[in-house]
């Protein structure tokens, strides 16, 4: 088992820096307002400039692997690039790639995607639970071997998602479920590690509402999207998680910085005013 958790990795760099996470969503029409061609070495050359802009005030990096796959194989090769430069710069990782499946396929899952010795070895990788949570108990086993994470589905940003995340089961919503069952996977890593955040995170859009949800009660980080360019304001996620743990909620931006691209004054100057925004919201009494 590694030394130290994700959750209390996560926890010590949003402490340090502030709860903003960058996505890095490099799409055809971004990559040519920032006068870049549609190529995978572009894809490489925006993260790097973001990856420089983000250092010391955003906690995390979010790849969307989707626009790196789009590319193929050399697509994914300068994922693996970008992946290894946020190791280079201290940076996290969150490879969003929103996995899911059986339990055979989970488990190559985890070891092409996190840990020492697979391809792209991100601290974090995003996972869907349509398949059920105990098909990913390799993943889970090895995210806490090596001291990685995983954010779950539960509850997302985009409206389509709700009739199935909101569907009644025996044991309540989908949602639910699925916090209730994150949940005690992390209360059985805290007793064996003492540490007081377990490594299985849960993604939760700032644009929902909390509902039946006891989302102080999970145990690890959220992960959250639906910040800024998605309509959700800093105040919005304060009020959401306003029972949550310091230091336990990533807020992810993408849009509205990168739109401030490639000049790295000005990608630096929107990511430390976001990062403020989301600190005073967070830390308000």
């Amino acid at each position: 088992m590694a030394e130290t958790g994700f959750g209390t990795r996560l926890c010590a760099h949003i402490t340090a820096s502030s709860p903003l996470c960058v996505g890095l969503d490099p799409s055809a029409s971004l990559l040519e307002q920032w006068g870049l061609r549609d190529e995978p070495a572009s894809l490489v050359a925006m993260a790097e400039i973001v990856i420089e802009a983000s250092v010391g005030i955003a906690a995390a990096i979010k790849p969307q692997v989707a626009y790196f796959e789009r590319h193929g194989s050399q697509g994914m090769a300068a994922l693996e690039r970008v992946l290894a430069a946020c190791r280079e710069a201290r940076i996290l990782s969150i490879a969003d790639a929103k996995r899911g499946d059986i339990d055979a396929t989970m488990a190559a899952y985890a070891q092409a995607w996190i840990g020492e010795g697979s391809a792209f070895h991100a601290d974090a990788l995003t996972v869907t639970a349509y398949l059920g949570l105990g098909a990913m108990d390799e993943l889970f086993l090895r995210a806490r071997d090596q001291g990685a994470g995983i954010f779950c589905v539960v509850a997302s940003s985009n409206p389509e998602g709700r009739s199935i995340q909101r569907a009644v089961t025996d044991r309540g919503s989908v949602e639910a479920r699925l916090l209730a069952d994150l949940k005690v996977r992390n209360e059985q890593f805290m007793e064996q590690t003492r540490e007081v955040l377990g490594p299985y995170g849960a993604v939760v859009g700032a644009t929902r509402e909390a509902g039946e949800l006891d989302l102080p009660s999970l145990g690890a980080c959220y992960l959250v999207p639906g910040f800024g360019a998605q309509g959700a304001s800093a105040a919005d996620v304060g009020a959401l998680f306003s029972g949550a743990p310091r230091g336990s909620i990533l807020v992810n931006s993408s849009r509205a910085i990168l739109s401030k691209g490639p000049r790295i004054d000005a990608l630096s100057g929107e990511i430390a005013a976001q990062a403020q925004a989301l600190r005073d919201a967070l830390n308000a009494p």
